[in-house]
Formats: structure tokens, C-alpha cells, sequence
């Protein structure tokens, strides 16, 4: 009898096993900030039973891991972070396009970027600065109000940016000089104005940080006067008490698509469709208000938060993703050995 028992134990050990074995595992990269994705993941495991391994890194980092793993992808699907760098993955082929079951609730102005359902738009995010007025004033200082602004001597060492190597916010900084300076002659694009805008710019940085999110955080702490960053952060710091003013550059400016792909290739793609479906839901939308995250939901049915900004109050330029996507590479490149390499 005891060994029956013993045998009985076994068999009930190696069914324990093989059902773990089975168990449902979905792997997330996630490029917004931690507390948002750590409540998507929470949200989708609660609503699926799918358990969820989610890793935060920068969209830029995401990119380069992307490419790195290619011939092994280890990641079933990408959420958050700008789309721009969504959108390079997809036109190397590092994606898969795919269309949400919900797909028609989504607003087309920012559903689908590339078309084809190459990236799916998740949330809206519009570009400006978070201006620490106490520092300002200590300095004599007035407040920013446009981008012309920031290029005045009298900044120097007072601003802070992402480095577009590893930022979607400083990629969009950057092809938004682009464009406004096209706009400004009459044209698409103007890219050596865009340029010379962020070699002028560049004389006032303090430090280029990994993270978009970074030179809004030291702006908070009194490191920096004026940081470069998505207004939707700003007024999160401002509701945890951190004293700074959240500014719409007055000559226009540019705006974010938060971005989702499926992982070509990805371990498991049923699971990856499975959370698209979900994540673009109204339900998962408005998860991001809870933990102030207060970008604008692209799902038609999710409310809106009270603080958020709506885009169609802010003047914005015509920012063009699908350029972006094909020449966003190329201008980060030329950033880097014409502007990043200059004496500060």
C-alpha cells in the first residue's frame, strides 16, 4: 500500500509538472513607464488568467533588443513609448502587423500610423516642457514659452533632453524641429534648419539622459530649469507636488502615438493577439488614468481624464510618422555625429 501511495504521489508530481509546463506565459516589453505597464500586466492576467513576464526598457532600447534577438525572438509583443521606433522595427521586419478584434472603437487619426495595422496607436502624448519656475527665478530667468526660447544663451546649462539613440521622446523632439522648420518655409520637411535648431539647442543642454521621462524628473528635483518631455508626465509630477508648469511650445509642436507591435516570430503569438485584443480595450485604456498616466486614450469608448491635455487645444505640427519611420534612423545618425559630438 505504501508503495502505492509513493507511486501515486509521483504521478500526481509529474501531472503538477506537466500542467506548469503548460502553463500560459505572455512576454511583454513594455516602453512607458513602469507603473504603467506593471498595471496592464496586472489588468490582462486578472481579465485572462494569462500570467505575464514584463520587462521595462526605453523605446530605443527596445529597438536595439529587437534587433538584437531577431534570429531568436524572446519577446511576444511591444507596448508603449512613441510609435516612431515601433515603426522603424516594422519596416526592418521585426514586426508582424496585426489588427485588434476592436480595431473599429479606435480613433483613425491614431489607430494606424503605417497603415496595413503595422503599429497600432494605444494612446496620444503631446510634446512640450516642464518648467521649474523656482529655478528660473533664482537665475533672473523668465519661463520659456517656444521652442526659439530655448535656444537663448541665457539657458545655458538649464535644459535637459533625452538622447534620441535610446529615446522616442528626444526622436520626436528632433523630427519636430524638422518639421516646424519646414512648415516655416512653406515645406514638408527642412532638415538642415531641424539641424542647425539642435546644434543651437544643444549649446544649453545640461546632460542627455537614456530616458524620455529623466530630464522631467531632475526639472522636478531643481537639477534643471526647463526639461524637454511629454506634458502628460508633467502633470503627473505636478499632482505629486513637484513644482513645475507644464508648456505648449506657442510655434507649434509635435506629438506622440504610443505604439504596440507583435513580435515577429514571437514564442507565443496566439498570446500576443490575445493581449492586443485586450490592451486597446476601453477598460484597459482607462487603467492608465488610475496610476497617473495621462496621455490620451485612443479607444473611443474610454473617458478621457479631466487633467489631460486634448491635442486638438494644443497647435501642432504636421508630423509626419511615416516619414519618421523610414528616415528616423538615418536623422539620429546625423544627430549624433553633427550635434551630440559638439563642444558644450
Amino acid at each position: 500500500m505504501k508503495k502505492c501511495v509513493g507511486m501515486l504521489c509521483i504521478a500526481l508530481l509529474i501531472a503538477s509538472v506537466s500542467v506548469s509546463a503548460q502553463e500560459k506565459v505572455l512576454n511583454l516589453y513594455g516602453s512607458a513607464e513602469p507603473r504603467s505597464v506593471e498595471v496592464l500586466a496586472e489588468g490582462f492576467e486578472k481579465a485572462t488568467g494569462v500570467k505575464v513576464n514584463w520587462i521595462r526598457m526605453s523605446s530605443g532600447e527596445t529597438l536595439a533588443r529587437l534587433r538584437a534577438e531577431k534570429d531568436n525572438p524572446q519577446g511576444d509583443v511591444w507596448w508603449g513609448g512613441t510609435t516612431d521606433p515601433h515603426s522603424v522595427a516594422a519596416l526592418e521586419g521585426l514586426t508582424e502587423a496585426y489588427c485588434p478584434s476592436i480595431y473599429d472603437e479606435l480613433d483613425p487619426r491614431f489607430r494606424d500610423p503605417l497603415g496595413d495595422c503595422q503599429v497600432i496607436g494605444v494612446y496620444v502624448g503631446v510634446l512640450g516642457f516642464s518648467a521649474n519656475e523656482g529655478v528660473l527665478k533664482e537665475m533672473g530667468l523668465p519661463t520659456p514659452t517656444g521652442w526659439e526660447d530655448l535656444i537663448d544663451p541665457k539657458y545655458k546649462g538649464l535644459l535637459g533632453v533625452a538622447n534620441p539613440n535610446t529615446s522616442g521622446t528626444a526622436l520626436t523632439t528632433l523630427a519636430t524641429q524638422i518639421f516646424r522648420k519646414g512648415e516655416e518655409e512653406g515645406k514638408k520637411v527642412d532638415e538642415d534648419a531641424g539641424i542647425d535648431y539642435m546644434k543651437a539647442l544643444h549649446a544649453n543642454i545640461a546632460n542627455y539622459t537614456k530616458s524620455g521621462v529623466a530630464p522631467g524628473i531632475l526639472a522636478g528635483r531643481g537639477e534643471l530649469g526647463v526639461a524637454i518631455v511629454f506634458l502628460h508626465d508633467v502633470i503627473y509630477q505636478i499632482e505629486e507636488g513637484y513644482p513645475v508648469t507644464a508648456i505648449a511650445p506657442v510655434e507649434g509642436t509635435g506629438y506622440e502615438i504610443g505604439g504596440l507591435n507583435m513580435i515577429k516570430n514571437a514564442p507565443h503569438p496566439e498570446l500576443a493577439k490575445q493581449f492586443m485584443d485586450w490592451v486597446v480595450s476601453a477598460e484597459a485604456q482607462e487603467t492608465q488614468a488610475k496610476i497617473g498616466a495621462y496621455q490620451l486614450p485612443t479607444n473611443t469608448k474610454a473617458k478621457v481624464p479631466d487633467v489631460a491635455i486634448p491635442i486638438d487645444s494644443v497647435k501642432t505640427v504636421n508630423y509626419d510618422f511615416q516619414w519618421v519611420a523610414e528616415n528616423g534612423v538615418r536623422i539620429t545618425d546625423r544627430w549624433t555625429r553633427e550635434v551630440f559630438t559638439l563642444p558644450r
